[in-house]
């Protein structure tokens, strides 16, 4: 018998038996603004954010910007831009474009010209922040148009430790804190008796800004996937990063109450946190609670578990963690980068929890009947991500090197910390992105359209991939296409994306990397395939249902469509596999999705599946050694994370105004701006084709200047700086060109 959407879903919040369990911590990320291209028969020949600087300047102010010829620059623009009051400050060997310094006011009237193709704002380069980078979040900013996609006006719930109200990362580009409601659910108070929602513990901050940080720290370095969202603080975990089922329950039916508040507009729930999936999603009150929040239009996202090992390193199956065990939530493991933007060498952490799901219910005979579901849903980047470092939080105290060295200034200090609890609030930043650009996604849709762009990770089998690493530049591009007029009475079959689009290629480049999408969902036991899933309306995308409704169990005790829910011209697998890499559906067999049928009863504990032992959460309590060991593992992948290569630190504060107080034939006087509070010196680099640098000399703490000499009369070099404190370095100063003089 098939349990799933015909569970009441009026169950209460509040069960009486409140479980007092220690709540797992799971574990994380970064971006930089891009300007989004306009397009049609008359384009705009005006950049849209120097339009916005040129609206917001006086006439006469100056403005750095690039201009690109319609075919090639000559004489005549030289005089159009003197004419207008500029001049051309630069130029370049195979490019037509010329750098020009030009009045605001005079910007239109040069774009106006047939022989001008664009001009742009000479925008300051920043260093891209490496999560935002290599999940596609800095690309999908670029699909909104004139509209920054950043999450503005999305609330995300973070339920964990609490946030640190005076960290840079949490303001708005004005200064002003975008944490709109702080509220605590633990009952630790302070010793005015005050409510804590800081984070002593230092779990919650770091989450909170790889969902939604800005990019005020070492030039967007550690920048949050939606950068402007609204933060609601929901504090559940206490000083030790502990909490209830109780205190969790709370926090949701406050979400409950609150998520159509204008100033909260709560779209999105991140916990990055769990307890042991005991009883079957059913059952499981946090389970029930996450499943009126989806039916009711909000998307849960939780993280899988950090129990994919034990301590001799062996791989383990069936730790995903209540309520990443429940169908409608989005359960996301975590990713290894490897520190590379690139996504051709990403990994499965070994820590990540696989599936499938533990959780059981058990007959009046005393069998256990297990859910076997397929999870994680989908996997992003977590091991040793730097984000937001609470003040004086438990965690660093306790373990100093989880600093990452970017500041001595506490409210703009980052550490390391890794786990799926890093990874999922990488997935609750892209739904917000997701639904920044379509308001009227459903949860079930969110999720679709997360997995169906996903990429399968090669060596990786469905339950510790899902779907496969989030993109967030395809899930983006999808969801600006599909149709704001949906609704329960949409025929099953009718046109899932608008009326003039069609569907994109499934494919994805980022950093130089070309990856195919999953092309595929996960649905309970098995994942579906066909383009009919994002060109036609399915069911199973409504409210109120699940995406595994999409399937029944036949007449000969297998997997079929439920053609009720899901239309022509979608088929649903028969194995699960370990990817080679491509789609969903490609690959070797792992086992066969059979197993996972029989009511739950087949697949037993201690089973052996491939490469791992399955245990379930419901065995770790009746014995004390694994449940030690295992937790034990977690707590070491929280703070150490795998050993590999990751993300490097940037300190915070780059030099600029790099200039040359003077240049003779053989030596130029270089002055620059410290903008670093704790360097340890800075570093002059040289070049004579501005791509290849090497390292001049270096200069102790607080020194702005060098004389470099022993040069080349009348030779063009270029110069770059950057501080440095131990292996930390910071984002390069600007590029200073200069020629020195003939002799």
């Amino acid at each position: 018998m098939k349990r799933k959407s015909d569970i009441s879903h009026t169950l209460k919040f509040f069960a009486r038996t409140l479980l007092a369990l220690t709540l797992c911590l799971c574990a994380g990320i970064i971006i930089v603004e891009r300007a989004g291209a306009s397009s049609g028969s008359s384009p705009d020949k005006v950049a849209k954010d120097l339009r916005k600087k040129i609206q917001s300047s006086l006439g006469s102010t100056k403005v750095r910007v690039i201009v690109q010829p319609a075919a090639t620059w000559n004489s005549t623009l030289d005089s159009a831009v003197v004419n207008n009051g500029g001049s051309v400050t630069g130029s370049f060997k195979n490019l037509r474009h010329r750098v020009v310094s030009l009045p605001a006011s005079a910007v239109d009237n040069l774009a106006s010209r047939p022989d001008v193709g664009y001009i742009a704002l000479d925008r300051d380069v920043k260093q891209l922040g490496h999560i935002t980078l290599t999940t596609g979040a800095d690309a999908a900013r670029s699909l909104g148009g004139s509209t920054t996609l950043d999450g503005t006006g999305v609330g995300i719930a973070v339920l964990d430790s609490g946030i640190d109200p005076n960290h840079v990362e949490l303001n708005s580009n004005g200064g002003q804190t975008r944490i709109v409601a702080n509220v605590n659910f633990t009952g630790e108070v302070d010793s005015s008796n005050n409510a804590i929602t800081a984070d002593p513990y230092g779990h919650g901050t770091h989450v909170a800004a790889i969902a939604a940080g800005n990019n005020n720290v070492a030039n967007g370095s550690y920048q949050g996937i939606a950068s402007s969202a609204k933060i609601i603080n929901l504090r559940v975990l206490n000083s030790q990063g502990r909490g209830s089922v109780s205190g969790l329950l709370n926090a949701l039916d406050w979400v409950m109450t609150n998520r159509t508040n204008p100033n909260y507009n709560i779209r999105v729930v991140n916990m990055s946190l769990g307890t042991a999936a005991v009883d079957s999603y059913i059952y499981d009150p946090l389970c029930q609670a996450a499943r009126q929040l989806v039916d009711a239009g909000v998307v849960v996202v939780a993280a899988a578990g950090n129990e994919g090992k034990d301590s001799l390193g062996r791989k383990i199956y069936g730790q995903i963690h209540a309520p990443g065990n429940e169908p409608s939530v989005i359960t996301v493991g975590s990713a290894n980068t490897f520190g590379t933007d690139a996504r051709s060498d990403d990994g499965i952490a070994t820590y990540s929890s696989r599936g499938p799901t533990r959780s059981y219910w058990t007959d009046a005979s005393g069998v256990n009947h297990y859910d076997n579901l397929i999870k994680p849903d989908l996997v992003a980047p977590g091991n040793k991500l730097i984000s937001a470092e609470a003040r004086d939080n438990y965690l660093v105290t306790s373990n100093p090197t989880l600093d990452a060295g970017v500041s001595p200034v506490a409210t703009k200090k980052q550490m390391y910390l890794s786990g799926t609890s890093m990874a999922t609030p990488v997935v609750a930043g892209a739904a917000a992105l997701m639904l920044q650009a379509n308001p009227s996604l459903t949860p079930n849709l969110v999720k679709a359209l997360l997995m169906y762009s996903a990429q399968p990770l090669a060596g990786f089998n469905h339950f510790e991939q899902g779907a496969g690493e989030v993109n967030i530049a395809g899930a983006v591009q999808l969801a600006k296409l599909v149709r704001t007029d949906l609704s329960a009475t949409t025929p099953l079959g009718d046109p899932l994306l608008c009326a003039t689009c069609a569907a994109p290629t499934p494919q994805t480049s980022i950093a130089g990397y070309n990856f195919t999408w999953a092309q595929g969902l996960v649905l309970d036991q098995t994942y579906a395939t066909g383009t009919n899933l994002i060109t036609e309306y399915q069911k199973v995308y409504g409210l109120g249902v699940l995406l595994g409704d999409a399937t029944t169990i036949g007449s000969g005790g297998t997997l079929v469509v439920n053609g009720v829910m899901l239309g022509d011209g979608v088929m649903l697998g028969d194995n699960i596999l370990t990817s080679n890499g491509i789609t969903i559906s490609e690959g070797t067999t792992l086992c066969a999705t059979g197993v996972l049928l029989g009511d739950g009863v087949l697949l037993g504990d201690g089973v052996l599946i491939g490469d791992g032992v399955l245990i379930g959460d419901g065995v770790l309590l009746g014995d004390g050694v694994l449940l030690g060991d295992l937790a034990s593992q977690a707590s070491i992948a929280l703070l150490q994370g795998d050993n590999t290569n990751c993300m490097s630190g940037v300190l915070d504060g780059a030099p600029t105004t790099l200039a040359a107080k003077s240049v003779t034939a053989t030596q130029v006087s270089l002055t620059w701006v410290d903008n670093c509070p704790n360097e340890a010196g800075f570093a002059v680099e040289r070049s004579t084709n501005g791509t290849t640098y090497t390292l001049v000399t270096t200069v102790t703490a607080n020194t702005k200047s060098y004389l470099s000499g022993g040069l080349t009369a009348n030779t063009k070099y270029y110069y770059r700086v950057r501080a440095y404190y131990g292996s930390t370095n910071s984002a390069y100063s600007n590029v200073l060109i200069v020629t020195t003089a003939k002799k």
